[in-house]
């Protein structure tokens, strides 16, 4: 018999005919461990067999309570054989009696784990508990939103009930045949059922069959041990990955996405309707319409797609891309169509305001008078103002003439008032220089020779006075020299309209002498009274205006432009605009040199500052910020290469020009590259070289500016076979080694007279020579023979005039030239002559002709080459 309830270590071994004893089943055996540093230990293990049922141990065994397998355990000393028991008389098997330390650790283990169910139990059901409690919220969440989807779509059929029977009664009352309506069809919902819950099956002991936990007992008679069963998860949804994020889990990651909350949220007002049934509101806009615009900017400025208005041209027969260019006219058609309204504008509109702003007359006070210095060259205009400022600018002038405008400021010893002069030169190629100075000029003064008289550049310079309708004072210079005849200026100056006071008409004249310096204070006091009468005034503290009397670039201090400040007050840090350039004013030089902070009304100063040199002749303005100079610059450089393109491309404008441009279009160009000091010295030589081409030959310039000759001047040359002209300029020292080394030309000139005239002379030499044709003498066919190893050779008479060996002949039979050519033979008798006089007879041979006959004229001449000139 076993008992279960306790087996032991041991195998209780059982035999009628032997004695019992306790014989543990165990093998034995020692092991030696390794260690590190060579160490090592030998142990005991030992290794205990199965206990086996009777039944099942194996033959030469005796039978044995069988016992879970047990891993191997430390050896321990054998327990204290207890005094065996009576045997009893049914059984061949003795049992032993428990201890009472083997009892009480029994008990104790027992009262454990009846404790340890107890408090699994207990979480069992809390966990249950709660569970149950979500299920339930979840469940009245689930049937809350059922009862809300089943009232609306109650409202909805009752609207639609109502709407209806509010038709049939509309269609009765007006006598309408009633129709049968059909009945409104309710949507059919089909509402998923929730899930049941599921029945918890109550255990005996009250507690959920599911959640309670199993006791199981354990083989042999041990204890029951319980099974806690394992807890559901909380989410049953896909679970959000945990762990490091790394390149691998990110690739090899599931395309897993969960929809976002924008997308849920547009998903419920679509559900709801209100997209759909509430109409956008129209958006009238005020449209700016330029000139031209893109069919894209147009639409966005509309705030309209660019679809429609592509559809839109497409019906009125035009097929546009979106990037198109359509003009201004279209563009309001287009948006006046789609409803909005058209403000048109102009590209010019960006220099509105820039200049002639009307001033307050209680803001302006009195100004400086300019005065321009106009006249025939060498007549004395520079020496009377070097008379007049104390200076000798003169002694600078190359060739003893002005090839630049300058502007200076003299104070009047007698009254203490400014004066600004202006001196132009006399040139004839200055002609653009007069008229800028007379354009900003309050009075004229007209320096005329006493002894050389009203000359063309007088005459022009009168004209000029006459346009800008300014007054004139008549300063007869040179009285100090012996043939000084005044009163023969005055008579001159009659043919031109230009009456002096002396001979009963309103201008002032004035005898002076620059050299002497007689009457310069009579000439200072008519040019007060003069600008007396004028009334001068304006405003200084308004943004400054003025005029660009000259630019040039210089190397070491960049872009310099003379600007005469014609109203308002030029300051240090001024954004200005001139022209396509713009600019900071960073630096205002007066005319002795001095550096100024600020140039008010009528004063000349050197402005730097601009991003490159201007025009001379600009007008200069302040503006407020740079973003308004930008725009203007813009414009006014996209205005420039409009015309710039107009002017270079071919076959355009009228027809007198389509004309003139086939009669020019053989002609031959001569490639130049000019390089000047300043703006209007370049233009006076462009204006020069222009006039110089002809139908034949003209002047083709490659590039045109002012500052020094560069590297990539001379690049441009080279590949162009042009030449370099450099006026009061130098080249680097890398342009003239590469002009060197590429055998380009470079020329330096200081006066404009040899400059025109050497590239006068040099677009000569491109003329085609004139020929002309001079009469020798004419012979008569006698006889034809015909010479071996020679050919034909003609018998003739000279009959007027001389016949020279190798000289040019015609061959005329009965009045019509057959032959044009050279001879070739000459012979008088059997000799070879240079030429054969009148009456006397000779033999005459042609180069590659022989068709001669008898009676045809012979004609000799000679052709003379003659070089054409400009």
């Amino acid at each position: 018999m076993v008992d279960t309830k306790n087996p032991g270590d041991k195998t209780l071994s059982v035999s009628p005919s032997k004695t019992l004893t306790l014989k543990p089943r165990v093998e034995q055996g020692t092991v030696r461990q390794s260690f590190s540093h060579g160490r090592t230990k030998q142990v005991v293990v030992e290794k205990r067999g199965k206990r086996r049922l009777g039944g099942d141990a194996p033959a030469g065994e005796p039978a044995s309570v069988a016992e879970p397998a047990r891993a191997p355990v430390a050896k321990t000393p054998p327990a204290r054989t207890a005094p065996p028991a009576a045997p009893r008389a049914s059984s061949g098997v003795v049992l032993r009696t428990l201890t009472e330390d083997e009892r009480s650790a029994r008990a104790s283990a027992l009262a454990e784990a009846k404790v340890r169910a107890e408090e699994e139990r207990r979480l069992a059901e809390a966990e249950a508990a709660r569970r149950n409690s979500k299920e339930g919220i979840e469940q009245a969440e689930r049937e809350a939103a059922e009862a809300r989807r089943k009232a609306e779509e109650e409202r909805h059929r009752q609207e639609e009930e109502a709407k209806r029977k509010a038709e049939l009664e509309a269609k009765r009352r007006f006598g309408e045949t009633e129709t049968k309506a059909a009945p409104a069809k309710t949507p059919a919902t089909t509402t998923r059922a929730a899930p049941p819950a599921r029945p918890a099956a109550v255990a005996a002991d009250g507690s959920d069959e599911d959640e309670a936990p199993r006791m199981v007992r354990r083989p042999g008679g041990g204890p029951a041990r319980p099974v806690v069963a394992p807890k559901p998860a909380a989410k049953l949804g896909p679970q959000k990955q945990r762990g490091r994020l790394t390149v691998v889990t990110a690739l090899n990651a599931d395309d897993v996405r969960e929809r976002s909350i924008a997308s849920f949220r547009r998903r419920t007002q679509r559900l709801k309707g209100h997209a759909s049934n509430e109409a956008k509101e129209k958006l009238v806009r005020e449209v700016i319409v330029p000139e031209a615009i893109t069919i894209q900017e147009l639409a966005n400025r509309m705030a309209e797609r660019a679809v429609d208005v592509i559809r839109m041209l497409m019906k009125q027969g035009a097929m546009h891309k979106i990037t198109d260019v359509i003009d201004a006219d279209t563009a309001q058609l287009i948006a006046e169509e789609l409803g909005h309204t058209v403000k048109r504008v102009a590209a010019s509109d960006v220099e509105e305001g820039l200049f002639d702003v009307v001033d307050d007359s209680t803001d302006t006070e009195p100004r400086s008078p300019v005065v321009t210095v106009m006249g025939h060259v060498d007549h004395g205009k520079t020496s009377l103002l070097d008379a007049l400022r104390h200076a000798n600018v003169v002694s600078g002038e190359a060739g003893g003439i002005t090839q630049h405008i300058g502007a200076y400021q003299v104070t009047s010893p007698e009254s203490g008032k400014k004066i600004t002069f202006i001196d132009t030169p006399g040139h004839a190629a200055f002609t653009a220089m007069r008229a800028r100075g007379a354009k900003v000029t309050d009075i004229v003064i007209l320096v005329v020779a006493a002894d050389d008289g009203v000359m063309p550049q007088t005459i022009e310079a009168i004209n000029h006075a006459k346009a800008a309708k300014v007054p004139m004072i008549i300063a007869i210079n040179k009285i100090d020299k012996p043939d000084a005849r005044p009163e023969r200026v005055r008579t001159e100056l009659l043919q031109h309209e230009v009456q002096v006071e002396s001979m009963g008409g309103q201008v002032v004249d004035v005898e002076v002498s620059a050299k002497n310096r007689t009457n310069l204070d009579k000439l200072l006091e008519m040019i007060a009274l003069q600008a007396e009468l004028l009334d001068l005034k304006t405003n200084a503290s308004r943004p400054a205006e003025g005029t660009v009397i000259e630019a040039k670039l210089d190397r070491g201090r960049g872009p310099v432009a003379t600007v005469l400040v014609q109203r308002g007050t030029l300051r240090v840090g001024d954004i200005i605009v001139a022209g396509a350039e713009m600019g900071r004013v960073r630096a205002l030089i007066s005319d002795q040199g001095e550096t100024v902070d600020e140039a008010g009304p009528s004063v000349p100063v050197e402005v730097l500052g601009f991003n490159g040199p201007p025009e001379a002749g600009d007008r200069l303005a302040v503006v407020e910020n740079e973003a308004r100079a930008r725009q203007v610059t813009s414009y006014r450089a996209h205005q420039k290469r409009e015309n710039a393109a107009a002017s270079a491309s071919g076959m355009r404008g009228s027809l007198e020009q389509m004309m003139s441009q086939l009669k020019t279009a053989g002609r031959k160009d001569f490639p130049l590259i000019i390089k000047a000091d300043v703006q209007g010295s370049l233009e006076a030589i462009l204006g020069s070289l222009e006039k110089l081409g002809t139908e034949e030959v003209a002047a083709r310039i490659l590039h045109a500016g002012v500052g020094g000759i560069s590297e990539s001047d001379v690049t441009l040359a080279e590949g162009f076979n042009a030449a370099i002209i450099g006026f009061s300029v130098r080249a680097n020292k890398e342009a003239a080694a590469a002009a060197k080394r590429n055998g380009i030309e470079i020329r330096y000139y200081n006066i404009i007279y040899d400059l025109v005239d050497d590239v006068k002379k040099a677009m000569s030499g491109l003329l085609a020579p004139t020929l002309r044709e001079t009469m020798l003498g004419n012979a008569q066919i006698l006889e034809v023979f015909n010479i071996s190893k020679v050919g034909k050779v003609a018998g003739c008479r000279v009959t007027d005039g001389t016949v020279e060996r190798g000289a040019h002949v015609r061959l005329i039979r009965d009045n019509v030239v057959v032959h044009e050519g050279k001879l070739s033979t000459l012979k008088r008798f059997k000799d070879e002559v240079k030429e054969v006089q009148s009456g006397q007879e000779c033999g005459m041979a042609f180069e590659n002709y022989h068709d001669m006959r008898v009676g045809d004229v012979i004609e000799c001449y000679r052709v003379e080459t003659i070089q054409r000139s400009l």
